[in-house]
C-alpha cells in the first residue's frame, strides 16, 4: 500500500488531504492539533501512522526555545510521548518511534500500543549516507530486541551501491525465518520497511513493495516531500496499481468513495432452519422476521409443511402455526430434506422421537453423495436405529441419504462423540425434550460448538430449557472458556417439555458476509448491513481473522449497525477454523493476499461438505499459482500482498475452474477473480442458490466498477 505523509496542515486541511489517500502518516511534530482534534482524527477508518520526531519538536516548539539544549531535548521527548500515546488511545493503527528515543519513553509508548492493538514501529533514519549491510542488520536486531512489531530502516543513497546494501535486508529476514530465528524471521511476514532516500534511492521506494514491505511512503505532491526522493502519491499510485479496478472507489485510483456500495446480507440459514422447525413443532402461531429464501431454507419450510404446520409469508415475515408436537405423534412414512445437510442431521433425531413408525429420508443433488459420518453411532447410542436404504451401500458403511430412522430415543444418560460436528447433536437437543424422562448428554471432543449454542438460543426462545456445561483441562480453565480448548460438553435436558410459539428476529448471515468482508479488505472498501456482532454464529470469527490479518474494520450505531471494511496492509495469520469450517474457502483466498505464511487449522472438518473442500481449496489455490499444502490438520498458504503481486506480475491465474457444485467454493472463486490476471470462469455458479440466491446480483453491485 501507499502511505501518504501529511505535514504542515491544520485539522481541516488534514481531512481534505485524507480524501486523496488510502493510508496516511500524520506528522504530529509538524501538524498543529489540539488534543480533541487528535482524538477525532485517529478514529478514522483509514489506516493511520502516528509519527512524532523528537528533534523536530525540539526545533519548532516555541515554548522550548529558551531552554538549555539538554532540557529542550527532555521536554521535547515528553511532548512527543504524550502526543503519540494520545494518538494510540484514539485508534492509531501504527505508531512510529525512532531508535534514538529514550528507553523509558519507548517502553511506555510500546506498552500503550500493545494495550490498544496498535502496531509498534521502531525506525532508523540516516540522513547522511548508508552504512554496511552488517551494520544495518545489527540495527534491525536492536529494534526487534526493544520490542518492535515492525522495523523501518531508511538511509540516504548516493549511488546504486548504497541501495544494494539496504534491499538485501528482506532476503535476510526470510533466511532467518527458514533457519528458525523467530524474532527476525517474523519481519519476513510484512514486518520490514526498508528503502533509501535521495535521488539514487528513489526507485527503492517502489521496489520495497516488490520485496514484501507492507507499505511505502509518498508525498501529497512534489512540493511537500518529507524527505529527498519521495514520490508524489499520484505518481506512486500509477506505478503500483496502474489501472487496477478497486471496489468502492470513484475511479480506478484506490481512493475511496463516500458513496461506497452498501449491501444487505441474507438471513442466517443456521438460525432460520432451526427456528422454522421449532416453530413447526410449537403450540401456537410464531412470527419469524427477517426471512430471506434460499434452497436450504425453502427445504426447511417444506419439511415444516409436511409435518403439518401452516405457513404464510408476507414480505420477509414468516407466520407459522405449529403442530403442538408430542412423543410418537407423527405418522410419516417419508420425509424429503432437499440438499440440506443441516436439515437432514437435525431431523433424524426429531423424527426418531416424534414418528410412530420408521421414517425414510430422501434428498437430492450433492446431499446424496455426502456421508453422514457418526450418525449411526449417535442414534444407536440413544436406542434408535438408522440404516442405509441404497442396496449398493453396505450396512456398515457411513450412512447416506436415502436412509431410514426408527425410534424412539431413550431418555437417560448417553455419551457420544462430537468429533464429526454439531448438527446431529443439535437434532438431539431438539428431540430429547419430548422424552418422558430427563436426559444427560455427554459430548466428547465437541466440534462446531457455536452452532450448539445457536440451537440452545433458539430452543430457549421457544420455551425449551436445556442446561449445559463446558469442560476441559487446565488450558481451557485458564482461557476463560475458549471453545477450541473445550474437550467435553454436558447437556441436561428436562423431559416432558412442550415447544411454545415465539416471535423472533432472524439474524443476518456471517457465512455470506465473510466473502464481502474479504473482498473489501483486499480489493477496496465495502459496507455491510443486516449483521449482529453479538451473534453466536461461528462465522462471526471472520471479524477476528481479518483483524489479526491487519484489515481495517469499523461499526457505527451499536452491535447491529453497518460494518465497514477497507484495505490496509495485510499480514499472515494463524487460525483454528475447526468451529467455523464454512469459512475455509474464503479465508484461503484472504491468506493468498496476506504477506507471509498463514496456517489454517481444522482441515479434518472439510471432508463431508458439499465437496471435499480441502481437496477443492488446494486444487483452486495451486491452479491460481498460490503455494499451498496440507500438513496434518493444517492448511499452509504462502501469501503476497496485492501491491507485491501487481509489481511482480503474480496476480492469481485466471481460466476455467470447477466449483465442485459447492456454494462456498463459488463465492470464494468470485472474490479471488477480483485479483486474477484474466477472467475466472466457473462451471456451476448457480449452486449458490443453496444458501444465497441473490449472491451474484449483490456481488455484482458491490464490484460493478471493478469488472
Amino acid at each position: 500500500m501507499i502511505c501518504t505523509t501529511i505535514q504542515n496542515r491544520n485539522i481541516e486541511q488534514i481531512y481534505e488531504a485524507l480524501e486523496q489517500c488510502e493510508m496516511a502518516e500524520i506528522r504530529l511534530d509538524r501538524c498543529e492539533l489540539t488534543a480533541r482534534e487528535t482524538d477525532e482524527l485517529f478514529t478514522a477508518d483509514l489506516p493511520l501512522v502516528a509519527t512524532c520526531r523528537i528533534s523536530e519538536v525540539a526545533a519548532v516548539e516555541p515554548s522550548l526555545q529558551e531552554l538549555t539544549e539538554q532540557s529542550r531535548e527532555i521536554k521535547a521527548m515528553q511532548m512527543a510521548e504524550r502526543r503519540l500515546i494520545r494518538a494510540i488511545e484514539a485508534g492509531a493503527r501504527y505508531v512510529d518511534v525512532e531508535i534514538e528515543a529514550q528507553k523509558q519513553m519507548s517502553k511506555r509508548v510500546r506498552q500503550a500500543a500493545h494495550e490498544n492493538g496498535t502496531v509498534f514501529i521502531r525506525s532508523y533514519h540516516d540522513f547522511e549516507g548508508t552504512d554496511s549491510l552488517e551494520a544495518l542488520k545489527a540495527i534491525v536486531e536492536k529494534c526487534v530486541y526493544h520490542g518492535a512489531d515492525m522495523v523501518k530502516i531508511v538511509t540516504t543513497a548516493h549511488s546504486e551501491a548504497d541501495v544494494e546494501k539496504v534491499m538485501p535486508l528482506y532476503e535476510w529476514c526470510r533466511t532467518e525465518a527458514e533457519n528458525g530465528n523467530e524474532r527476525i524471521g517474523a519481519l519476513a511476514d510484512g514486518g520490514l520497511i526498508a528503502f533509501c532516500m535521495g535521488e539514487a534511492g528513489r526507485q527503492s521506494r517502489l521496489e520495497c513493495l516488490k520485496h514484501g514491505a507492507p507499505y511505502t511512503y509518498a508525498a501529497l505532491n512534489a512540493e511537500e516531500a518529507a524527505a529527498p526522493g519521495q514520490w508524489p502519491t499520484a505518481e506512486m499510485r500509477k506505478a503500483v496499481y496502474g489501472d487496477f479496478p478497486f471496489i468502492g472507489t470513484d475511479s480506478r485510483n484506490a481512493v475511496y468513495s463516500e458513496n461506497c456500495p452498501r449491501c444487505t446480507m441474507p438471513v442466517s440459514k443456521s438460525f432460520a432452519q432451526r427456528a422454522i422447525i421449532a416453530a413447526a413443532l410449537a403450540d401456537g402461531t410464531s412470527h419469524l422476521k427477517g426471512y430471506t429464501p434460499c434452497g436450504d431454507n425453502e427445504a426447511a419450510l417444506q419439511v415444516a409443511r409436511n409435518l403439518g404446520a401452516e405457513i404464510e409469508q408476507d414480505d420477509n415475515v414468516l407466520t407459522i402455526k405449529g403442530i403442538s408436537a408430542r412423543l410418537g405423534g407423527l405418522d410419516h412414512e417419508t420425509l424429503h430434506v432437499g440438499e440440506s445437510g443441516l436439515l437432514t442431521r437435525m431431523m433424524i433425531p426429531v423424527m426418531a422421537q416424534l414418528g410412530s413408525r420408521p421414517v425414510t429420508f430422501t434428498g437430492e443433488k450433492t446431499l446424496l453423495g455426502r456421508p453422514l459420518t457418526g450418525a449411526r453411532e449417535i442414534v444407536e447410542a440413544l436406542g434408535g436405529k438408522i440404516q442405509n436404504d441404497n442396496e449398493t451401500v453396505q450396512d456398515d458403511s457411513p450412512v447416506r441419504v436415502p436412509l431410514t430412522v426408527e425410534g424412539p430415543l431413550k431418555a437417560g444418560r448417553a455419551e457420544i462423540s462430537g468429533k464429526h460436528g454439531s448438527q446431529l447433536i443439535s437434532g438431539l437437543l431438539m428431540a430429547l425434550p419430548f422424552a418422558e424422562k430427563n436426559s444427560s448428554l455427554i459430548v466428547h471432543e465437541p466440534k462446531s460448538i457455536p452452532y450448539m449454542f445457536i440451537t440452545l438460543e433458539v430452543l430457549k426462545k421457544f420455551g425449551i430449557k436445556v442446561g449445559n456445561d463446558m469442560l476441559g483441562g487446565p488450558d481451557f480453565l485458564a482461557s476463560d472458556g475458549d471453545w477450541s480448548l473445550c474437550t467435553e460438553m454436558v447437556f441436561k435436558v428436562k423431559g416432558g417439555q412442550k415447544y411454545r410459539a415465539a416471535d423472533i428476529d432472524l439474524e443476518g448471515d456471517w457465512s455470506a458476509a465473510a466473502n464481502f468482508l474479504v473482498a473489501g479488505a483486499v480489493f477496496g472498501k465495502v459496507v455491510l448491513h443486516g449483521l449482529d456482532t453479538t451473534s453466536l454464529q461461528a462465522d462471526l470469527s471472520i471479524m477476528d481473522i481479518l483483524m489479526d490479518a491487519g484489515a481495517s474494520l469499523s461499526q457505527l450505531d451499536g452491535d447491529k449497525g453497518d460494518i465497514t471494511v477497507q484495505r490496509a496492509p495485510l499480514k499472515a495469520f494463524n487460525v483454528d477454523a475447526s468451529n467455523c469450517p464454512d469459512l475455509f474457502p474464503i479465508i484461503s483466498v484472504l491468506a493468498a493476499f496476506c504477506q507471509g505464511t498463514s496456517r489454517l487449522a481444522g482441515v479434518g472438518r472439510l471432508a463431508n461438505k458439499e465437496s471435499d473442500r480441502a481437496k477443492a481449496i488446494l486444487e483452486m489455490l495451486t491452479s491460481m499459482g498460490v503455494k499451498a499444502s496440507v500438513d496434518g490438520d493444517e492448511m499452509v498458504i504462502e501469501g503476497h500482498g496485492l501491491a507485491q503481486r501487481l509489481l511482480g506480475g503474480s496476480l492469481l491465474k485466471g481460466g476455467s475452474y470447477t466449483s465442485h457444485h459447492d456454494h462456498r467454493m463459488v463465492m470464494a472463486l468470485k472474490v479471488a477473480a477480483l485479483g486474477a490476471d484474466s477472467p475466472i470462469v466457473i462451471d456451476d455458479e448457480e449452486c449458490v442458490a443453496k444458501s444465497f440466491p441473490q449472491f451474484h446480483e449483490t456481488f455484482g453491485a458491490v464490484t460493478a466498477n471493478s469488472l
